[in-house]
């Protein structure tokens, strides 16, 4: 059983109005039992706690910090420049449907990765955040590998059901369950 007295991941957002898309992230890491802490740091508005917060994370027992960051998306890269800890970018999808948070975020200059993920992807950050701790722990390995399982044998299913009816049929029932 892992050990998690103090959260094992940081979720920060540069504005509330990202946590309809963060959210996804804290609710994927519950899925899996891990401690995380969830707050806004902006980039812009609340400079030095941001520099405090990141310079600070490592001790407070974070191993990996999800930074969301919409526009500009300053956040996580500035996070990155500021701590030896991986970040895992995700754009919010805003002004640009997204794209400009994209570029910023994944166009950092040598010598300050972030991780990117897709425009809203937190779970897909909150997954490899998972990957990540897992290097440490064998049981959040096991866990991202069920649930690995679990999707290819979802995909597996409906491939099946799609063979057997047809598409046409297969979207009408899919159709009705919604």
């Amino acid at each position: 059983m892992i050990q998690m007295d103090k959260p094992f991941v940081a979720i920060i957002m540069g504005s509330d109005s990202d946590l309809d898309v963060m959210k996804d992230a804290a609710e994927f890491l519950e899925t899996f039992g891990i401690k995380y802490e969830i707050t806004i740091v902006s980039a812009h508005r609340t400079v030095e706690r941001m520099v405090q917060y990141a310079k600070e994370a490592r001790s407070r027992g974070i191993n990996v910090i999800i930074a969301g960051a919409g526009g500009a998306a300053h956040l996580p890269g500035m996070v990155a420049s500021l701590t030896e800890l991986p970040v895992i970018g995700v754009p919010i999808g805003t002004k640009l449907d997204g794209l400009d948070s994209l570029l910023s975020i994944a166009q950092m200059p040598a010598g300050i990765p972030v991780a990117t993920v897709g425009i809203n992807g937190a779970k897909n950050a909150a997954i490899l955040a998972c990957e990540i701790l897992g290097i440490k722990h064998q049981e959040i390995v096991e866990k991202v590998s069920r649930y690995k399982q679990k999707m290819q044998k979802e995909i597996k299913e409906k491939t099946l059901e799609l063979e057997l009816k047809g598409f046409r049929e297969y979207q009408k029932q899919k159709k009705r369950k919604f």
